[in-house]
């Protein structure tokens, strides 16, 4: 992912932000979150979140609360630097280390944990990251103490499972209604699965994983639906993003095309990749927000009781901030909750959706191989758009 990542990266390292200050000793809470790296893979850097807050911090990382509740980035930002990651570094597999059992239990609660932790020396920096959310400051951990938990019924369900495939304990749960941010956590932390496979999942690959195991799940059922009768745009904007979701009435075909229009000064540029018919085999070139559109997008069809194309185009703007793939995810959720405007022709559609773009539809185009497809079949040309 050579060019969207180095996009990315390149914006994430010119960013100057402060976050929480703390001691090398940390009475607080865990929200509850935890944090796997994958730097060093099998053995990886595990630890706890932590913020001096005490109480309830739930909100510091429940991404789906977010835009519901109206959080800016400015907001979501803080909430997110005045999280502290510990670490200390483990094998993949070594679930009976006395850390990682603790880590265990913070990701199946239903609430924020009271923690306590020692530092090696005062926690320093911040990290942004396309993938996943920013966190604040870092430092080994000596020490970890946790009060008590209670954890969430389905997750212990399945955590006490050891006959149960991951896999199919993600999508229980999900049909369960136990959030997507509480299911990658446990996921993460290697609570479900085969007994003899469970291991510790880095964050960044849990969240793919999980979003791609929810979106395969949701495309076995939605092929069986009858397809839609029209065309439908859904529109939704927020955190310096603008996102617009055309359905069409046709076979599952999907594409995701994204412009970042002068983010921090640099050139626009436009990514996108796309599947027809089948579940896309190869890793997408725009990264895991691939899959989180494309689960939000299923679980919509699955909704309605639909099968159906969808071309979502995405724009950010120029004060736009990297805050991992949540963003994707939860957009497009919000935008297909609204209602749609309906169109009867693919010209149409595609005319409103060019009205309410930023950058000229030719430009989306140019990364576009459903669009291009649909237009042809249909006779139609971009000129007058």
């Amino acid at each position: 992912m050579t060019g969207k990542g180095a996009f990315l990266k390149r914006i994430t390292s010119r960013l100057q932000m402060r976050s929480v200050n703390v001691g090398e000793k940390l009475d607080g809470t865990s929200p509850p979150s935890v944090f796997i790296g994958k730097s060093g893979y099998p053995k990886v850097y595990v630890g706890p979140m932590l913020t001096p807050e005490a109480g309830d911090t739930s909100v510091l990382d429940t991404p789906e609360a977010w835009i519901p509740g109206h959080k800016t980035q400015d907001e979501i930002i803080r909430y997110r630097l005045d999280l502290v990651r510990g670490k200390h570094r483990v094998g993949i597999k070594d679930l009976d280390n006395r850390l990682v059992q603790k880590l265990q239990e913070i990701s199946l609660a239903t609430s924020s944990v009271d923690s306590e932790a020692q530092f090696s020396y005062q926690p320093r920096g911040f990290m942004f990251n396309e993938e996943h959310t920013p966190y604040g400051p870092s430092a080994p951990i000596e020490r970890f103490d946790i009060g008590n938990v209670r954890w969430e019924q389905h997750m212990q369900a399945a955590h006490y499972d050891t006959d149960l495939k991951a896999t199919e304990a993600v999508v229980g749960l999900y049909n369960d209604g136990v959030m997507f941010s509480q299911i990658q956590k446990a996921f993460s932390t290697g609570t479900f699965g085969l007994g003899k496979n469970r291991r510790l999942v880095p964050t960044r690959w849990s969240i793919t994983a999980v979003d791609s195991a929810l979106a395969n799940h949701l495309y076995d059922e939605v092929m069986y639906y009858e397809t839609l009768d029209r065309y439908l745009v859904y529109e939704f904007s927020s955190l310096n993003n603008r996102y617009l979701v055309l359905l069409t009435p046709t076979p599952w075909q999907y594409e995701w095309i994204e412009a970042f229009i002068h983010v921090m000064g640099e050139a626009t540029v436009v990514f996108g990749d796309s599947e027809i018919l089948r579940p896309k085999k190869e890793y997408p070139s725009v990264g895991g927000c691939y899959y989180s559109c494309k689960f939000a997008v299923l679980e919509a069809l699955s909704r309605m009781k639909k099968q159906a194309g969808a071309i979502v185009l995405r724009e950010a703007y120029e004060d736009y901030v990297p805050l991992g793939v949540f963003n994707v995810r939860e957009n497009v959720r919000n935008a297909l909750s609204r209602q749609p405007l309906e169109f009867d022709s693919m010209r149409s559609a595609l005319g409103h959706m060019s009205n309410r773009l930023k950058l000229p539809l030719s430009r989306f185009m140019e990364q576009s191989r459903v669009m291009k497809d649909l237009l042809s079949h249909r006779q139609t040309t971009l000129s007058g758009f």
